[in-house]
């Protein structure tokens, strides 16, 4: 076989010739296009002096995201996805931000718990109150998650939902991480702000798909991520509308209509977005099933190109590091599962430049 790889004013051209055609050679093909493809993409931005995702170290996992960008993009190409069906879905705890000690949406409701105190009295001696009253972090664990629902509905229902919003945004104004003193939407990762960007760059729809609340993401995506409000999809509590002093208003309501953490993240994507995405990144075993439901087996047909992302906390210096133990965004099964998927496991240590936009 003679094969000729030629790259033509930034389009590639693979020439065969071969005594008889396979499957062989078609792999041979598909992997030398690609890393032309790879290769011209990278050559033509640095020609017009820009970075491609400049906070990622340049090897695999850069140039994997490259390659499937340029896939789904080169018009003409077999692998071309039409914009419209370019969607991309984005955990938020520990993918886009840091999740720990906790996250960051409990620690909002635990001192959203303080300021309602003065009104439940009670609250003093009955768990998990209690607990959390005084920080007992243990105490509260122990409680589970009949106790965090608790929690949850206390602080976040019973309030219109811009008195809510009002609630949120000024307790992320005002509080500091309790390790690192930063921000909470400091605490946000560079390299995947600028994936975000690259994807948006090239006709990609971004979705943020969390197992967070809803109306808490949606009080500050917008600004840190540029991702609008109705492009977010979370856990979401139940509402009613009433006129409250001839005012058209929506209480909330303490009851939940959607999980949207494990097997509820596919639901939330088909209810709020109505299309299945060809990209999707996690970082815990709460995004498995949403990385399951992006990466169709293609044996069941499905040609599309298809890319999943796992965010691996390795980095114990510049962040945290853990997986498998961790009782906050723990990655167990979808770590085992990802080599036989094919998805792109990101070393947070080896692959990311930076951690934080102000490293």
């Amino acid at each position: 076989m003679a094969l000729t790889v030629r790259v033509d004013r930034g389009y590639t051209r693979v020439l065969a010739r071969a005594a008889g055609q396979g499957q062989a050679l078609a792999r041979v093909l598909a992997s030398v296009l690609a890393y032309c493809l790879l290769a011209s993409t990278l050559a033509r931005a640095e020609a017009a002096g820009v970075a491609v995702l400049p906070s990622w170290q340049a090897g695999p996992a850069r140039d994997a995201i490259v390659a499937f960008v340029e896939q789904v993009t080169r018009e003409g190409a077999s692998t071309y996805v039409a914009p419209a069906e370019r969607i991309a879905t984005f955990d938020n705890d520990g993918t886009l931000w840091s999740e720990q000690p906790v996250y960051f949406q409990l620690l909002f409701a635990l001192d959203r718990l303080r300021d309602l105190a003065p009104q439940h009295p009670e609250w003093k001696d009955t768990e998990p109150f209690k607990s959390a009253l005084v920080g007992d972090l243990d105490g509260l664990k122990a409680t589970g998650m009949e106790g965090l629902m608790q929690i949850l509905m206390a602080s976040h229902t019973g309030v219109t939902t811009d008195e809510f919003a009002a609630a949120a945004g000024q307790w992320l104004k005002d509080s500091r991480h309790p390790q690192t003193g930063k921000a909470y939407t400091e605490m946000i990762y560079q390299p995947m702000l600028e994936l975000l960007d690259y994807l948006r760059a090239n006709d990609f729809k971004v979705f943020i798909v969390s197992g967070g609340g809803i109306d808490f993401l949606r009080v500050f995506a917008e600004a840190v991520y540029g991702v609008p409000p109705e492009q977010v999809v979370g856990t979401t509590l139940e509402a009613h509308f009433e006129l409250r002093d001839g005012i058209p208003t929506l209480m909330r309501d303490p009851k939940v209509s959607l999980v949207d953490d494990k097997a509820g993240k596919p639901v939330g994507i088909y209810r709020h977005i109505g299309r299945r995405p060809i990209f999707a990144a996690g970082n815990s075993d709460g995004d498995l099933q949403m990385l399951q439901y992006t990466t169709i087996p293609r044996d069941a047909g499905d040609t599309t190109p298809r890319f999943a992302l796992l965010v691996h906390h390795t980095d114990a210096e510049r962040e945290y590091a853990y997986d498998r133990k961790s009782a906050v965004g723990k990655l167990d099964a979808a770590l085992d599962e990802a080599p036989s998927r094919g998805w792109l496991v990101v070393d947070m240590k080896k692959d990311w430049r930076r951690i934080y936009p102000d490293a």
